[in-house]
């Protein structure tokens, strides 16, 4: 009856640990442009649009520039449609890993400025 319980607490353990690993894989940190530049993981880079952006139909991809905080500029390509609301988003969050001179966006998070809004006011 020992051995049951000694199994079952062997598996619940090695559950946990797997468990564990899986979820630190999946997470994507926030970085700088510069912190981004020199990486070779996928990252979050959280900046200012700089332009509206250049949308080539041909090759669906979109191209931007993104400013961060700290004033660093980096060329962002997006394989996909631009976002509906880029035009009237302020911060862009992108997902990706940056390589050939540009960064390259698995994914585009645009934060919209009306939601932080008070009532009332012009966006």
């Amino acid at each position: 009856m020992k051995s049951k319980y000694i199994i079952g607490g062997i598996i619940i353990i090695l559950f946990t640990i797997w468990a564990a690993v899986s979820f630190k894989s999946n997470l994507t940190p926030y970085v700088s442009i510069a912190d981004a530049k020199k990486g070779q993981s996928i990252v979050q880079v959280k900046g200012e649009r700089v332009d509206s952006g250049n949308y080539d139909v041909q090759k669906n991809v979109f191209m931007f520039k993104l400013r961060d905080d700290k004033g660093d500029v980096m060329q962002v390509i997006y394989g996909g449609a631009k976002p509906g609301n880029f035009e009237q988003a302020n911060h862009v969050v992108c997902i990706g890993k940056y390589y050939n001179g540009s960064f390259h966006a698995e994914s585009i998070l645009v934060k919209c400025p009306s939601k932080y809004q008070k009532e009332g006011t012009q966006v």
